[in-house]
């Protein structure tokens, strides 16, 4: 049989395509997911932080840990990268915890603990909890009620838990305030609920020392208030998929309002991460896995990825 050039076309371009595609499909099923990670370069210019409180931060976000994609050497590798940055301080913004069922060796909680136990700081590591975390342990659901099995395994690696909590850390002689909120979504059912409480976390701030929140979720930005420097967050992957700064689909009632990255708003603070694991879906295209790391005060240089 013999084609016309313009069939011959159509079917050069139909299997173009489709290779394409299969290529595309691999990438973000299997490349990007388990194998890329970028550090993520954030020094923003805070009305509420002193120029002269020179601190950095890395921030680990949603590490959802299980083979293949999130191995405990993986995780191991990821704090070797963390520790290399140097950071003052380092957080943990949650959902430790495999987020699908595409998992070929769960990976423990007691084992991920043992790994972030080697992550260094002179100020130390803090670390709240995600909703999977919550999710995850079935006997907390049933009594409403923590500590989950991943707050007991961190704390019990050395690596204090805030949950609606707050602790006044100092630099270089100045103090500022850390606090971390419990999780929105914490307790399944209809409707969901969460163990958050916003005002009395607020209401431990014993003086005028600047302030960062960790709260898993960033739904709970619009209610932050402006005596909070930054609020840092989760959870949303950047939507896992995400072309040209737009995500089809966000777990956030705001949609791509808070999807990803630095968000401003009415002079107040957000900045997302797009964290390390996947959740439902073991993919991810557009938003590579990524370490945060965050410079504040006079010591900021340049941001970029």
């Amino acid at each position: 049989m013999r084609f016309s050039p313009k069939r011959r076309w159509f079917l050069k371009s139909l299997l173009g395509s489709a290779a394409a595609m299969t290529s595309l499909g691999a990438y973000a099923f299997g490349i990007e997911p388990a194998y890329r990670l970028r550090i993520q370069r954030y020094a923003p210019v805070l009305p509420r932080w002193p120029e002269d409180l020179a601190l950095t931060i890395a921030v680990i976000a949603d590490p959802h840990v299980g083979e293949p994609y999130m191995s405990v050497r993986r995780l191991e590798e990821i704090v070797a990268v963390t520790n290399n940055l140097r950071p003052d301080l380092i957080l943990l913004l949650g959902d430790y915890a495999a987020g699908h069922h595409f998992v070929t060796r769960p990976v423990s909680m007691r084992e991920c603990a043992g790994a972030f136990r080697a992550l260094k700081s002179p100020l130390g590591t803090f670390a709240i909890l995600g909703n999977h975390d919550w999710w995850d342990d079935r006997s907390a659901q049933r009594s409403r009620r923590g500590p989950v099995i991943a707050r007991t395994e961190l704390e019990a690696a050395g690596i204090p838990v805030l949950e609606n909590d707050a602790v006044r850390l100092v630099k270089d002689g100045r103090p500022f305030w850390l606090l971390g909120l419990g999780d929105q979504l914490a307790l399944l059912g209809k409707p969901i609920r969460g163990v958050d409480d916003l005002r009395g976390t607020l209401a431990k701030l014993t003086d005028d020392a600047p302030a960062i929140l960790m709260a898993h979720e960033p739904d709970i930005f619009p209610l932050v208030p402006r005596r909070i420097a930054l609020t840092l967050s989760g959870h949303t992957h950047g939507g896992q998929v995400r072309f040209f700064g737009y995500s089809p689909l966000v777990p956030s009632s705001y949609g791509n309002r808070y999807a990803y990255g630095h968000i401003e708003e009415h002079g107040r603070h957000l900045i997302v991460s797009g964290g390390l694991g996947t959740s439902i879906m073991p993919v991810r295209f557009g938003v590579p896995p990524e370490i945060v790391h965050l410079s504040l005060g006079t010591a900021s240089p340049a941001a970029g990825a």
